[in-house]
């Protein structure tokens, strides 16, 4: 299992790259093994601002629909283009071409909370 040592990761299976005052969010290398194949994902906050923990979109997989949550606040810039066409892409490369969105970090002390690499392997 995949867990890069230079992201930053919540409980539920979502990763934060920070990059200067931005952040990209997406699904783990184990999340999308749990869920299995990816067919659909749902993200309709572009432009919103939310806050830690709050929903931002949806994963479908052959198996079942699943939140995703945000792991830090932060106003939703941009959101992956590939995901509409080919929603798969999470499946064989979750934390490069499978990123989800592009935040801007409101409150970055709310990444003291999150887990390190070595923390999330303990998790799962």
């Amino acid at each position: 299992m995949n867990i890069p040592a230079d992201l930053v990761y919540t409980k539920d299976h979502e990763w934060l790259r920070v990059e200067g005052e931005n952040g990209y969010i997406g699904v783990t290398d184990f999340a999308q093994g749990e869920l299995g194949d990816i067919v659909f994902v749902e993200i309709e906050t572009l432009g919103e601002t939310l806050k830690k923990e709050e929903v931002f979109g949806t994963i479908e997989a052959v198996k079942t629909v699943s939140d995703m949550f945000m792991p830090v606040g932060g106003e939703i810039l941009e959101v992956n283009p590939l995901l509409e066409e080919s929603p798969e892409v999470i499946n064989k490369d979750p934390y490069g071409k499978g990123w989800m969105i592009k935040i801007k970090i409101t409150d970055s002390s709310e990444m003291s909370g999150l887990l390190s690499a070595e923390e999330y392997k303990g998790l799962v």
